[in-house]
């Protein structure tokens, strides 16, 4: 499982109230980084979220063009929801179920790498589920002074690679410390 996920630099993962949510710095006027990420979403064999994250994607998504977007909709979604959702979005499936048993069935049915998006909430959860075998961390130049934190206890982590981009964005990849 790869979690996904955007961070200020002071390490934030969810904004408090009254900041800007703009973690990514002109993303949209950096082409190398959209490429970048058209190619790290474009490897996910599912992509899995909560249902907030769900609906604000699926109100985005569908009606956008190029790599990421490809990706995004070509892919098939796993959202996680303890209640009933309306799932606009083809190729949308609804887990209900326990977070760590739904993720199980998922990697045992060959699904491929499974790509978690979501609020700091959904991370959290995976996190502290041990469920995540690989991070992928975007960290914008901002900081944010206070919000909401991706990480709640100590973990350790393997940096594995490092990409800086021109308007000041970086994607960081970690591991496990005990993976090969």
């Amino acid at each position: 499982m790869v979690l996904r996920h955007s961070l200020s630099l002071d390490g934030y993962g969810a904004v408090a109230p009254g900041v800007p949510e703009d973690v990514l710095v002109e993303y949209d006027e950096d082409e190398e980084f959209i490429a970048y990420m058209g190619d790290l979403l474009g490897r996910a064999g599912v992509h899995a979220m909560g249902s907030k994250t769900y609906g604000d994607m699926a109100g985005y998504w569908p009606y956008r063009t190029g790599p990421e977007a490809d990706a995004m909709n070509r892919i098939p979604k796993v959202v996680f929801s303890r209640r009933p959702i309306e799932t606009p979005w083809d190729t949308t499936t609804v887990c209900s179920g326990d977070l760590a048993t739904e993720i199980g069935d998922l990697k045992e049915r060959g699904v491929g790498p499974i790509m978690v998006h979501g609020g700091v909430r959904f991370a959290q959860s995976v996190v502290a589920a041990d469920l995540v075998d690989e991070y992928h961390l975007m960290v914008g130049p901002v900081a944010y002074g206070a919000g909401g934190p991706l990480f709640t206890t100590f973990t350790r982590l393997k940096l594995v690679d490092v990409k800086s981009f021109p308007r000041g964005n970086l994607a960081l990849t970690y591991v496990r410390p005990d993976a090969g």
